[in-house]
């Protein structure tokens, strides 16, 4: 299910990719997917503490551009499941980007320090050492 409007504001890949995930969240959503998590209070148990109005947007609007997909697992009341369709695994690239940028440029950056699922999305847990370590 593909509802997100192509060519938004310009033929630009880079701006229609973000007019997707490129809000402060998104991607945050899709890597704890990658990593796991599949309910809704895994997801807003985050570290970076999503607000769970603004979880609950994403996630709608992730469904909808057909990145995660929802499947009821409990009916009273309705609970979701969340997973990531094909689309939405096609993004691990894209956060190896990120994780590969980050640690090279941003001293102290790490990885998750969870392992990939089903060997979706290989991420390296060692953290970046900038020099050498303080002693005290």
């Amino acid at each position: 299910m593909n509802t997100v409007k192509p060519i938004a504001r310009s033929a630009c890949a880079i701006a229609n990719s973000l007019d997707i995930v490129g809000d402060k969240w998104s991607l945050l959503v899709v890597r704890d997917l990658f990593h796991g998590k599949r309910t809704y209070g895994e997801l807003a148990r985050s570290p970076e503490g999503i607000p769970t109005n603004i979880l609950a947007d994403r996630l709608v609007r992730l469904e909808k551009a057909g990145i995660v997909a929802s499947t009821p697992y409990q009916q009273r009341p309705v609970r979701y499941a969340y997973t990531l369709t094909p689309k939405g695994r096609a993004l691990g690239d894209v956060l190896l980007a990120f994780v590969r940028w980050g640690k090279q440029h941003i001293p102290g950056t790490v990885a998750m320090n969870q392992g990939p699922v089903d060997g979706e999305m290989p991420v390296a847990a060692s953290p970046r050492r900038p020099g050498k370590a303080r002693t005290r």
